[in-house]
């Protein structure tokens, strides 16, 4: 039997940095806008700055948060990586995306998700389900989303100031005949996908986002 699509929408592009103002500089430098102050997450030892894409998308910059405790378990976003880490010292960068979807119950129907442990955070007024992978590694190596449900009417971009930013759309590889673009379209969300062209970076997944300054690839 096939399985049903879950529904899902993009929610917001997660872009990792060493230190949050090594982030925001790198995002105001790039976009020409700072993000806005975010808050901290006790339970994963991070803290972010974020920046409306348009609509409900945003832009999540994400650092460890220096002051934080180190959690009992691996923080998201490959945040504890060794590799990862690496490469941020490098630089910020785009590390995933992140899919909502009003039924997170029904995301052990598609296999890459099966063994992620859903629960529930917070962050001030935000309340939210979210799935994480057992060992806090992005799904896919960063091409799959993270899956989120928020929980009640608050969202983070009812708040964000307008940002003059739009997102566009992604751009990576994806062989729908492959388990990770058949995912990406049992979940609907294959339409926010173009190919690269050949001018483009083919490796990973990239992040198009109309500025005034004009379209920036993430």
């Amino acid at each position: 039997m096939k399985t049903p699509p879950l529904r899902c929408e993009l929610d917001h592009l997660v872009v990792g940095a060493q230190t949050l103002d090594e982030g925001a500089r790198y995002i105001a430098d790039l976009l020409g806008v700072f993000p806005v102050k975010g808050g901290v997450h006790p339970h994963m030892g991070t803290h972010n700055v974020l920046l409306s894409l348009g609509g409900s998308v945003y832009l999540e910059v994400i650092a460890i948060n220096p002051d934080g405790d180190p959690p009992e378990h691996p923080r998201w976003f490959s945040l504890d990586n060794p590799t990862v880490r690496q490469a941020l010292e490098q630089g910020p960068r785009l590390l995933t995306w992140v899919a909502r979807t009003p039924d997170i119950s029904g995301l052990n129907r598609l296999e890459p998700y099966a063994s992620c442990d859903v629960r529930e955070m917070s962050r001030g007024d935000l309340r939210w389900l979210f799935a994480f992978a057992v060992d806090g590694e992005c799904p896919g190596d960063g091409l799959l989303p993270h899956v989120i449900e928020w929980r009640g009417k608050a969202h983070p971009t009812d708040t964000l100031p307008d940002s003059q930013c739009h997102f566009k759309g992604l751009k990576a590889n994806l062989d729908l005949g492959h388990r990770s673009g058949a995912t990406i379209a049992a979940m609907g969300l294959n339409p926010l996908f173009t190919a690269p062209g050949p001018e483009d970076d083919a490796v990973g997944l990239h992040a198009v986002i109309k500025t005034p300054r004009g379209e920036i690839v993430l």
